[in-house]
Parts: C-alpha cells; sequence; structure tokens
C-alpha cells in the first residue's frame, strides 16, 4: 500500500523531468501506466483519443485528416500536439483513490486531455475553402495568440499513417508530411508590399506626396519587370500603388530605400530568426546587401528575389497590425484537464512586443484597408465586418508560375481574426487565396 502512494506521488511531483529527460525509455514507463489522453477542440470535439485493445493501445482520430498536421500522429516519431504536448498526454491527475486502485489492480490511469484553441467549424471551413489545392491556412486570434485554425494541404490521414508509412517516405515527391502552414517558406510575392511599404513610410515623412506613373513595366540592369498580366495603372500615389499591388511602382520605392535599414526593419519584423512560438517553424530568410544590383533590389522590394516566408510568419505580422502592433505569441493549447473535466493547467496569452509602433500601424492600416475597399482584395469588401490586407501573386520558378496569397485581418468592433491563405500554383491571390479567407472570415463571424 506505501508503495502504491509512492508511486502516485512520484508520477505527479517528478513527472515533468522524468517525461522531458532526454532518457526517453522513461516515457515508455509513464506509456505502460497512463492511457494517453485525448486530444479535444476548443468546442470540445474530440479530436485524438485512444482505445485499449488488450495490453496495447489503438490510437483514433475521428476527423481522419482534417486536423492531420495540427493534431500529428504518435507513430514511427510524433509531430503536431501530439508532440508538442506528448507530456502532458501522458501525465495523469485523476482522482488519488482511482489512481491508487488502478496501481493495485494493475491497470492504467486515464491520462489527461490537452483542449487546443482550434475552432472545430473555422477548421472544417478552412479545409473545405481549400479544396483540393496545395497550400496552407492559418488564421490567429489577434489580441491572444490562439491558433484558431490550422490546415496544410496535401495531408495524411494518421489513422493509417503507419501503414503508409514506406510509401510516404520513399516517394521523392511526396511531401504530405511537411505542415506547410507552420514549416513551409514560400516567396513572398506581393504581401511584402507591406514590408516595403512601411520601411518606405518610415524613411520618408512625406510619403503621402509620393506619385508614379505607372505604364506597365520597369527596366534595369537588363532586367524587366511587368505589373500583373500587364497591368498599366497610370498615375498613382502610394495609397493607390499598394492597392492596385503595383510592382512597377514597389520596384522604383524598393530603389530608393537605405538597403542596411531595411535589412534591420525585416529582422525587426521576424526574419532570420526563430519564431516567438511554441509551434515547431521554420525560419522566414531575408537577404540583400549595398552591392546588390538594382534589378535584384527590384525583385525582392516586391517579394521575389531570395525572400522565403512562412505562412505563420505573415499571419502574426497582420496579427500584430490588427493588435495596435503588439505580437501575441501564437499558441494552439488552451489548457489540459483531467478525465474529470477539471482543468490542472492553464496556457494564458503571452506578449512578444510592439513589432510596430502606433504611427506604423495607422499607416499600414490605410493602405491595407484600401487593398478591400477598391483593390486587388475588393471582393472581401460589404461583409458587414471591417476587412483589411494584402494579396500576393508569387513566382516560384522560370516559367513565372506563381502561388496565390492573403494575409490579413478583419474585425467587427466585438471580435477579430487574422489569417494567411497561400494557394500553391494558384496564380493571382485575389482569384484563389483571397475567396478562401473570405469563407472563413464569414464563418467566423457568422458563430
Amino acid at each position: 500500500m506505501l508503495l502504491a502512494v509512492y508511486m502516485i506521488w512520484f508520477l505527479v511531483a517528478k513527472s515533468d523531468s522524468v517525461i522531458n529527460s532526454s532518457y526517453n525509455k522513461r516515457q515508455e514507463l509513464y506509456a505502460k501506466n497512463v492511457i494517453r489522453g485525448d486530444i479535444l477542440s476548443a468546442d470540445g470535439k474530440v479530436l485524438a483519443t485512444s482505445d485499449e485493445d488488450g495490453d496495447s493501445e489503438i490510437r483514433e482520430y475521428p476527423y481522419d485528416d482534417l486536423y492531420a498536421h495540427a493534431v500529428g500522429f504518435t507513430t514511427n516519431g510524433k509531430a503536431g500536439v501530439e508532440s508538442q504536448y506528448n507530456f502532458y498526454l501522458l501525465r495523469s491527475h485523476a482522482f488519488v483513490l482511482k489512481r491508487i486502485y488502478h496501481n493495485l489492480a494493475g491497470e492504467k490511469d486515464q491520462g489527461d486531455s490537452v483542449v487546443t484553441t482550434l475552432d472545430s467549424e473555422l477548421q472544417e471551413t478552412a479545409y473545405d475553402a481549400l479544396g483540393g489545392n496545395d497550400g496552407a491556412v492559418i488564421a490567429i486570434e489577434p489580441d491572444t495568440g490562439k491558433v484558431l485554425a490550422m490546415v496544410s494541404k496535401p495531408d495524411f490521414d494518421p489513422n493509417t499513417v503507419a501503414y503508409d508509412w514506406d510509401d510516404i517516405v520513399n516517394d521523392e515527391d511526396s511531401s504530405v508530411l511537411l505542415n506547410r502552414a507552420t514549416q513551409g517558406l514560400y516567396p513572398p510575392g506581393s504581401t511584402f508590399k507591406i514590408i516595403t511599404a512601411l520601411e518606405y513610410m518610415r524613411e520618408n515623412s512625406n510619403y503621402d506626396s509620393f506619385r508614379y506613373d505607372c505604364e506597365g513595366e520597369i527596366t534595369r540592369d537588363d532586367y524587366t519587370i511587368h505589373c500583373y498580366k500587364g497591368a498599366v495603372h497610370g498615375e498613382e500615389d502610394l495609397e493607390e500603388s499598394f492597392a492596385h499591388s503595383c510592382n512597377t511602382a514597389f520596384s522604383t520605392i524598393g530603389l530608393s530605400l537605405n538597403v542596411g535599414k531595411l535589412n534591420g526593419f525585416c529582422n525587426s519584423m521576424l526574419f532570420n530568426q526563430a519564431l516567438p512560438t511554441g509551434l515547431k517553424t521554420a525560419k522566414s530568410q531575408f537577404t540583400l546587401t549595398d552591392s546588390e544590383g538594382e534589378a535584384k533590389i527590384m525583385t525582392t522590394s516586391i517579394g521575389q528575389g531570395d525572400t522565403l516566408v512562412s505562412p505563420i510568419h505573415m499571419a502574426m505580422i497582420a496579427s500584430a497590425i490588427c493588435n495596435d502592433g503588439v505580437l501575441c505569441k501564437p499558441y494552439i493549447a488552451d489548457h489540459i484537464e483531467n478525465e474529470a473535466g477539471t482543468i490542472v493547467r492553464r496556457f494564458d496569452k503571452q506578449e512578444y512586443g510592439k513589432l510596430l509602433n502606433k504611427e506604423d500601424t495607422q499607416r499600414i492600416r490605410s493602405l491595407m484597408e484600401a487593398v478591400t475597399d477598391y483593390g486587388t482584395g475588393s471582393a472581401l469588401s460589404g461583409r458587414g465586418y471591417d476587412v483589411a490586407g494584402k494579396t500576393g501573386s508569387a513566382e516560384y520558378n522560370e516559367d513565372k508560375d506563381s502561388h496565390g496569397w492573403f494575409v490579413g485581418y478583419a474585425q467587427d468592433g466585438e471580435k477579430e481574426i487574422a489569417i494567411a491563405v497561400i494557394v500553391e500554383d494558384g496564380g493571382s491571390g485575389s482569384s484563389s487565396a483571397v475567396p478562401v479567407a473570405g469563407e472563413v472570415f464569414d464563418a467566423y463571424f457568422d458563430e
């Protein structure tokens, strides 16, 4: 009896250090004593659960591939929430007397459940809206950092990933295990004009006097940049250039910038570093030097060149802009609860700090609002809530095929949501990514 009581104390008091130890065999000890806990959506849907099968357990995912990358899997290593919150899923805060009984009877305790921040309706909406396209959707609550939806395609069924493993890893063209929302790196295309515009306004207090006559193309160093599909925008101010996503105007703006200051600003906007989130993410990349030719500076200024960014990074930038310049660290677990539903640990929001000051935030908001008022994102106007954002068409090969982007946020005075959508090989962001964002926004404000 005393031994049983000691074991219960040991599992509760020492479990953090034991399970997080590099000696992974100790995790096996916990797995022998605890039925792996459930993973739930924010609204109580069971996303992952364990069913005992004799001396073993079968991990089941009721929604198949709908939450594949967000929730992850437990076979052949772990991924997603299954990996990040493995410690909590192997820990049990069941009532002590019940645990003593289980120990004496040689039975397992029920592990604690991880309740995520994921909204099941938004997740399903984002998944359906992306359809058969490869790409990603990630939605964040700006004033908390809660990840409301996370979709990546192509996807997989975590119920069968163990059986499909050899086929997946031996297929050189397969990337289904890659969570594109957090680890995919893409040229940002015209969504990078958010950065270029901000730096231009920071360097030029008279930015309101900017005027440019777009003739549809600009040539420097024997390299020509065209506006999308040969559009000729005519005379524009800065807002109009941004709203129309004028490549030639922003190429010209890029040539006027201090490259050193642009590098510093990009670093302050979280390029070339680990993102401040507990999620597994890829580092976005920005490189540009004073020695680069004008062609390289122009292409970089419109989100091409060597610049790469992840969808979650762009969603974080949009989130900070929506939240008065303050970035809340994205997180995907709201709390841990035991089998009786009692909360044993809560994960509160954490502020990273200010990405932008008040003046910069107001300036870029005005430009992003113009995009949805009369520019390339105007399909999002007139919906009963306010939307601001930036579209992008990111070329990814010599044939100038492009991915479609939309990055932005929406608010109605009571709640708000930030989003990043990328549709691989989707062409223009206006035609491919904007409709996806619109469906997610509609679902969010209809709740």
